[in-house]
């Protein structure tokens, strides 16, 4: 049996109490709505409620919508909204004011920021047609990859200019990837499965050092470790605020372009809301010379308005103390599920090394689903992804080491007695 081991004696229950009592960031759990009896270790997938959501969106439907109706777009600041909030979330990822904008989904925006990238390389750098991105990537990143590339395609087919997708697997590094012909290096900059995470400012650095440019999915990052996009000399950003910003079901997602990419092309969803002056009603497109020009239509009032929210809980955080307390977390999650699971067929597949982890931690079992099924029964709501990974995270806001404790206390008993060995648990969902 492993030994625990952990910067503190957290060995019993009461020791983990004890440090609970103790911790700067335990007052940031009343202000989030979490139902009883359940230990939520899901916020890497959708973020739990911020007081005061719900307050906000009633603010907007019976006020703002209910009785200012369309005067709103003026006197609420609807109009402005996206770009106001993507001000307060570049604090938060290391951009600068006037660099992001909360809008549309992160499918959208990795789209618009792929275009936009490869314009640029089609004007500075013709013979670059390759996007390079990761076979282990989130799987819309990799489609909308794959997507572009065969637009490129099917409109130049005369001419024999050849977009390609190239992976970074088992069997070609990132190194071996990145050559003269890479236009674009797409990464996520924490994993969605495992929690691995990629230094940002050096592998942002060897693709610049062939010549490519360097967009980062911020899903798993943004709220949960540190972010420093300008720091390191990044390019484009994605990401979603409905995971550790916790702005909702759904809630609008987040691009950032650096300054010096901004006015150099639009990007192809050139909407009415990107254009220079879109109360002009002109017959022809003038994008906006600022970020305005990666927005596209209309936005949606309602679901910006709850992000705020969420937004503002996390820039009273303090982000050392946020990064120190998940990395503790962690820690005794894995060390507890390594001592007291260790007969059972665990394999962790997130990395031990500080440096490379995010803030959720996974395991592999062979029945992965059926035991996060009878876990979820039990109290303790996880996630799960193929290919039997059970995913767990850490969120240090709401969640204390007697928390930690206790789901790992549930997981044994479950694995123990094969609770999770039921029918019932084993027919799918169609979300895990």
């Amino acid at each position: 049996m492993e030994t625990l081991t952990h910067p503190l004696d957290l060995s019993t229950r009461e020791a983990c109490v004890a440090a609970d009592s103790t911790d700067s960031l335990s007052s940031f759990k009343e202000r989030f709505i979490l139902p009883d009896g359940v230990i939520y270790l899901d916020g890497n997938s959708l973020g739990p409620r911020p007081v005061g959501a719900l307050e906000r969106a009633q603010q907007v439907i019976a006020t703002e919508w209910g009785e200012g109706l369309i005067r709103s777009w003026n006197t609420a600041g609807w109009f402005e909204l996206p770009v106001r909030l993507g001000d307060k979330l570049a604090k938060l990822i290391g951009g600068r004011d006037g660099e992001t904008v909360v809008t549309d989904t992160t499918s959208l925006n990795l789209f618009k920021a792929l275009a936009s990238a490869i314009r640029i390389q089609q004007v500075d750098h013709p013979e670059r047609r390759v996007i390079v991105t990761e076979r282990d990537n989130f799987p819309t990143d990799i489609y909308i990859a794959e997507g572009i590339t065969d637009f490129l395609n099917s409109v130049a087919q005369e001419t024999g200019i050849r977009y390609e997708v190239r992976l970074i697997d088992e069997d070609l590094s990132l190194e071996q990837a990145l050559d003269g012909s890479v236009a674009v290096l797409a990464l996520s900059h924490v994993n969605y499965r495992t929690g691995a995470m990629w230094d940002m400012t050096a592998v942002t650095a060897k693709a610049h050092g062939v010549g490519a440019l360097a967009i980062w999915d911020l899903a798993h990052s943004a709220g949960a470790v540190a972010v420093d996009l300008n720091g390191a000399d990044a390019d484009y950003a994605v990401g979603c605020t409905y995971k550790y910003l916790n702005g909702g079901p759904g809630a609008p997602a987040f691009i950032w372009v650096n300054a010096r990419h901004q006015d150099r092309f639009w990007q192809p969803l050139s909407g009415w809301w990107s254009h220079a002056k879109p109360f002009n009603m002109a017959d022809s497109y003038a994008p906006a010379s600022t970020i305005n020009r990666f927005l596209c239509g209309t936005q949606p009032i309602t679901s910006l308005a709850m992000v705020e929210t969420g937004l503002d809980i996390m820039l009273d955080v303090d982000p050392a103390a946020l990064r120190a307390k998940s990395l503790a977390m962690t820690d005794l999650f894995i060390a507890l599920v390594k001592q007291r699971c260790a007969s059972h067929p665990l394999e962790l597949i997130t990395p031990r090394d500080h440096a490379i982890r995010g803030s959720h931690v996974s395991f592999r079992h062979p029945d992965g689903y059926a035991v996060m099924s009878a876990l979820i029964a039990g109290g303790v709501i996880g996630d799960y992804r193929e290919p039997g990974v059970l995913r767990f995270g850490i969120t240090p806001l709401y969640l204390g080491h007697a928390d930690v404790w206790d789901a790992v206390e549930i997981l044994r008993d479950i694995l123990d007695t094969r609770a999770w060995d039921k029918a019932k648990f084993k027919t799918r969902n169609a979300v895990t």
